[in-house]
């Protein structure tokens, strides 16, 4: 079938890619005229033919409210938006009622697969009237990985819902990376231990706690061992943060979750100011040492 797909980004490149594999015809539009087939989302709406379908890939947020105002202009009735960005849920009602207002279907897909979704196809959790996701089916076998449909991809509910599946695997992601993350940390910390990464390759097979992430884990060290070249400077893509407010919201205790959250924000601090009040009370209550910044500006 043939369909438009909007941002080439890292994703979207590779997605644009996968679906011509599968014989599907892709009209791309990036602003990066050496990746994009078409110089304006107008002339992408004109290179399609009716009834449209349109995949939307592009940074969650202004961005993405600004593209999908745009194709409410440029498309028509009968036509059809996937917003397969990292989207709030919240936002889904509001694009699916813009959208709606022209006569133009609307579907929000959560996808996961990063930068490997090419060559090992991509988890897709859709939302939306069942109708729609019938007529966008061919692409989301093409997408998702060989294999039965159903462990690759779940149409969750109405709009909305296939964004708040994705934000709550973005949480648990947060949490299982950190997971590894401190037993890589308690690994390399015991002198007994002398080969470290050796240790988590050999948890890569047969273990409990295999996973695709201890695979990466395992790759990154095999390609910088200690991570000599990185920071640990982490950033957040807002979907940890949406993660622990919804927990918030029904009252769910989620503590791993939380904490690997506000570990990414420890990372981007060089001094805590908490820890330095603590170390002041320390000194103030019990006369206990405190480390003074020399003129360098270190302790």
């Amino acid at each position: 079938m043939q369909l438009g797909l909007v941002g080439l980004g890292k994703m979207g490149f590779n997605m644009r890619e996968r679906l011509r594999i599968a014989g599907h015809e892709v009209t791309g539009y990036d602003p990066r005229p050496e990746v994009t087939d078409v110089a304006s989302l107008s002339d992408l709406a004109a290179a399609l033919p009716s009834p449209r379908v349109v995949w939307v890939m592009v940074p969650s947020g202004a961005v993405t409210r600004q593209t999908i105002t745009e194709l409410a202009d440029v498309l028509g009735a009968g036509d059809l938006v996937i917003d397969g960005g990292n989207s709030r849920f919240t936002e889904d009602g509001p694009h699916a009622e813009l959208l709606s207002d022209k006569g133009i279907g609307f579907l929000d897909c959560g996808v996961s697969g990063g930068v490997w979704g090419l060559e090992n196809g991509y988890g897709l959790m859709v939302g939306g009237a069942e109708s729609d996701v019938a007529r966008a089916m061919p692409i989301f076998d093409a997408l998702r990985p060989e294999g039965e449909r159903a462990d690759g991809f779940v149409h969750a509910g109405p709009v909305g819902a296939g964004h708040y599946a994705k934000m709550i695997h973005n949480g648990i992601e947060y949490g299982l990376m950190h997971a590894y993350a401190e037993g890589y940390e308690l690994l390399a910390a015991e002198d007994l231990v002398t080969d470290v990464h050796g240790v988590l390759r050999a948890w890569t097979k047969g273990t409990v706690v295999r996973s695709w992430l201890l695979d990466l884990l395992v790759k990154a060290l095999a390609e910088d061992p200690d991570f000599a070249e990185i920071s640990g400077y982490t950033q957040d893509s807002g979907e940890g943060r949406w993660t622990v407010e919804e927990a918030i919201n029904h009252a769910v205790p989620a503590p791993v979750i939380s904490a690997a959250l506000f570990a990414r924000f420890a990372s981007r601090q060089s001094d805590s100011p908490a820890m330095k009040a603590v170390s002041a009370l320390r000194n103030q209550f019990g006369g206990h040492a405190v480390q003074r910044i020399s003129e360098s500006g270190q302790p």
